[in-house]
């Protein structure tokens, strides 16, 4: 059944009509009519059929959006939707085999937000793929949808120019939801130029898959800013991320397996181009923590505000790092890595081996300092809430 939709048309567009005869309503000082208030309309429940959220519209989301295959999403260029302040988890849910096309542009980009504008205001975005993970078939931590599968280039639809704000609707006393989360999403998926922004979980997570991202920037989200796990093996180019609430966690929190450090596949992203400031906490301390069995390659990387930018934990991380499986260049670090590995291999003389590596290097850590990089000019766009 396709989700209806309810117009609700402004008290003042109809008490205008009712008086139009005698007087112009709500005249500015210059004697000219405002144009009226936009209509506003529900959203919400499960779709099994494409629907299209028409550009330039409003919309009030309700309740749960949760999208079945086959259907397709499509939200088109300035779309707002606007999660109603309920004590239920608000979210939107693409499962297996359905797909979202949400494509905003520079100037026009796609908004979803909250009428609670602070930290846990609705549930965020979640997308389930049928990539592979190690955990093997799983369930969404909000509305147990499955995931993962044997698919790496599954495709689960587009994401461009669009901007989530006040995320993480508290689902238990320890878990709160993330701004997007990509459960064995596939590498057929597009995903450019996101914003998460004052969310009260993670801003941007993924469990396992094998999904490309791109000019993602993550602000305030007081869990971690990027998390991965489950076997995560794609690309991510051009990350940020921004803290200034005191209660941010990591920077980057990287996990193969929690449960089993050795699970197969193995998280191994490709990480480029990252600017990566933290909140300068004395017990949030961490920036990039690589753990849990995770490898990586990272290649480009400016950490600073956080006592300890970049940690080693478990021995099979340490492993890949000293055999050379795992990569870090071109990373220059506010401090010192810290290896919590007992009798660990790869300490700061390995790193600072590494071609371009450095410790206790100088970076500028304001917004305008970013965004003023030139390789994060993209930051000065319409379509990214700046930090003040």
């Amino acid at each position: 059944m396709k989700t209806n939709f309810m117009k609700v048309s402004t008290w003042a567009m109809a008490l205008c009509a009712s008086m139009a005869v005698f007087t112009a309503c709500n005249d500015d000082e210059d004697g000219t009519t405002p144009p009226p208030a936009p209509d506003v309309e529900n959203l919400g429940g499960i779709v099994t059929e494409n629907m299209t959220l028409t550009a330039n519209t409003e919309y009030k989301l309700t309740s749960q959006l949760q999208v079945k295959a086959p259907a397709v999403l499509t939200i088109e260029e300035g779309v707002k939707i606007t999660a109603a302040d309920s004590e239920d988890p608000i979210y939107i849910l693409i499962e297996q085999g359905a797909k979202i096309n949400a494509v905003g542009t520079v100037e026009n980009p796609i908004v979803m937000t909250a009428e609670n504008k602070t930290a846990g205001g609705w549930g965020g975005l979640h997308i389930c793929g049928y990539a592979p993970t190690n955990a093997g078939s799983g369930f969404s931590e909000i509305g147990n949808a499955a995931y993962g599968g044997n698919d790496a280039n599954d495709n689960s639809g587009v994401l461009k120019y669009v901007r989530l704000e006040y995320t993480g609707f508290a689902l238990d006393d320890e878990h709160e939801s993330n701004g997007i989360s990509f459960y064995g999403v596939g590498a057929g998926t597009q995903v450019s130029y996101v914003q998460t922004y004052v969310g009260a979980d993670d801003g941007l997570e993924f469990f396992g898959g094998t999904v490309n991202v791109d000019h993602c920037v993550v602000v305030d989200c007081t869990d971690d800013s990027f998390d991965w796990t489950e076997g995560w093996s794609g690309t991510a180019t051009n990350l940020v991320a921004y803290q200034t609430d005191a209660s941010c966690d990591c920077l980057i929190e990287a996990d193969n397996n929690g449960d089993n450090f050795d699970a197969t596949p193995v998280a191994h992203p490709t990480l480029r181009n990252l600017y990566l400031v933290g909140n300068g906490s004395s017990e949030n301390k961490r920036g990039i923590r690589l753990r849990a069995g995770t490898r990586a390659d990272i290649d480009g990387a400016k950490v600073a505000g956080k006592p300890n930018p970049l940690t080693i934990e478990t021995t099979q991380t340490d492993d890949a790092l000293a055999n050379g499986t795992s990569v870090l260049k071109n990373v220059q670090i506010a401090g010192v890595l810290k290896n919590d590995v007992t009798g660990g291999k790869y300490l700061s003389a390995n790193f600072l081996a590494g071609q371009g590596n450095a410790e206790n290097a100088r970076i500028a850590t304001t917004w305008d300092d970013v965004a003023g990089d030139l390789s994060f000019a993209w930051l000065n766009d319409a379509w990214v809430t700046a930090v003040q």
